[in-house]
This record gives C-alpha cells, structure tokens and sequence, in this order.
C-alpha cells in the first residue's frame, strides 16, 4: 500500500524542518525502469518537499549514505563536480547535472561546531557531490541555485556519533539551514524483490516509524540503539547500515522538535518511508 503525504508547513518560528528522504537506487528516476512507473510515486514525494517548507532554505547540509570518512568530513569546494558513483546503468545517467554551488563558509562552520561538540571533523577541498546528493536534490531543487555542503558519515557506524553531530548542527536550522538525510529505510541489495522480507521490511518499519515519533529523549535512545529493533539486521546487514545512518544525524539535528513519518510506500517487496522533523 503507498501512503503520500504532502502537507502544508505548519506555522514557522523561522526555524527549518529536517528530513530523512530515500534517494531510490541510482540514478532511477531518470531513466526507464521495469516496472515503469516504479519510482513515480517517491520522485513525486521528493519533488513535493520544497512546497512544505516554511520559506525558502539559504543552504542545504545533506547527509549521503554514499561518503564514508574516519572522521567527520564536510565538502569545502566552492564549485563541487559530480561523482557518478552508481555502476552499469544508461550512458546519459553519466551525464546527469547538479551544478549546485558549494559553501565553503558553512563547511567551515559545521566543521568548528562538530570540534567544539568533542567530535573530529575536517573539510574536503577536493570531494565533489554524490549520487546520493544529486539524485535526489534534482527533484526536490531543480533549479540547483541553493548551496549545498555534503556531510560525511563516520566509517565506524557508531549510532550515538551520529546523533551527536546532528544536535551539534542543530542551530543551523534557525538560520534558515535545511539538513537533510539521504539513504534508505530499508537498505538489503539481497531483500529487494523478495516477498520473505516483506513482512520483516513492514516491522521494522513500524519500529523505526514508533521511535521516531517518540519523545525527543525516548527517540534519541532508540535509535542509539536501532539494533534492537525487530528484524534490524535483516533490514541493515552488518557494517551495511549506512544508508540508515544519515537518519541519526537528522534526528540529532532535529532536538526536541517532533517527528514524523510523510511518505512510505512499498517497492521491490520491500517498504521504504521518509521522515520529517519540525
């Protein structure tokens, strides 16, 4: 069953939401897929983001499951090219544009709040932007005119890492800053398209939906400890849970703001869902 919901932002403060979005499998909204109308219903969900926000983002930080670092790492280029890294599809997917301008500032900004929160963090002159950037950010900001950095993730997964650097970003939201998350709720190549991990996709999901929209201190315990939860590893294999991760960061970021769950829908057998933070 495919929920959608495109609701209208509630009555701002001036302060951001936060959102962990999927980001599909490669380049798939930009090309055919079989079935053909397999991505229509997330690409419309991404595409619908920018209506529900408060006003317009001066900058976006984006948390790829697709960068992996020993310590955190934030893009520093002014003009950031893109990495195609997605293997064996359509020649014109190599040839996707985002020419979104990078922030240097901010990515030295993230960098000091991240060193004054105990957690290492470093800026990247030289990386570009990812798939797992530029995929999704082509729906839900075609025209690529905000400034983007992309936030690494810690190459030990450690669950409470990531929260912490999400609250230790969380002030950049009152400066008009949109964190977001990008990976997948479910994130098994081996499940996909295999009905036994239907129903242990729609459990864990629920779990995942509970947590997070828990009490702020309830939620940041539970997914500190996301393991627990039913069918979690079936879900993120081990040392395979990066496109979980970037739900901490957001989730971190998100303080005592309450959560939600906006889209979710199943495709290849399993479901898939993105979460909001106000």
């Amino acid at each position: 069953m495919t929920q959608l919901k495109h609701e209208a932002a509630p009555a701002s403060n001036g302060r951001m939401p936060a959102f962990y979005i999927p980001h599909g499998a490669g380049p798939c909204f930009f090309m055919d897929w079989n079935p053909a109308d397999a991505w229509n219903n997330m690409a419309a969900f991404l595409k619908g983001v920018e209506a529900t926000l408060p006003y317009r983002p001066r900058a976006i930080v984006l948390v790829s499951g697709h960068w992996l670092e020993p310590h955190f790492s934030m893009t520093g280029h002014q003009r950031p090219e893109l990495i195609y890294d997605y293997y064996g599809f359509p020649p014109h997917t190599y040839e996707l544009k985002y020419p979104a301008p990078g922030a240097p500032d901010l990515a030295a900004e993230v960098a000091r709040l991240l060193e004054e929160n105990q957690l290492s963090a470093g800026v990247d002159a030289v990386r570009g932007y990812d798939h797992g950037m530029f995929i999704p950010l082509k729906l839900m900001f075609p025209a690529a005119d905000i400034p983007v950095i992309q936030l690494s993730l810690r190459n030990d997964l450690d669950p409470r890492a990531h929260l912490e650097a999400g609250r230790a970003i969380a002030g950049l939201r009152d400066q008009g800053v949109l964190v977001v998350g990008s990976g997948m709720s479910f994130h098994n190549m081996r499940g996909y398209g295999d009905t036994r991990y239907t129903p242990l996709s729609a459990e864990f999901d629920d779990w995942l939906t509970a947590a997070v929209e828990s009490e702020p201190e309830q939620r940041m315990t539970l997914l500190q400890n996301w393991v627990q939860a039913p069918h979690a590893r079936d879900c993120h294999p081990p040392r395979a849970e990066e496109h979980l991760l970037p739900l901490m960061v957001v989730a971190g970021a998100a303080g005592d703001g309450p959560g939600r769950k906006v889209y979710s829908e199943e495709i290849m057998k399993t479901t898939i869902s993105a979460f909001r933070f106000d």
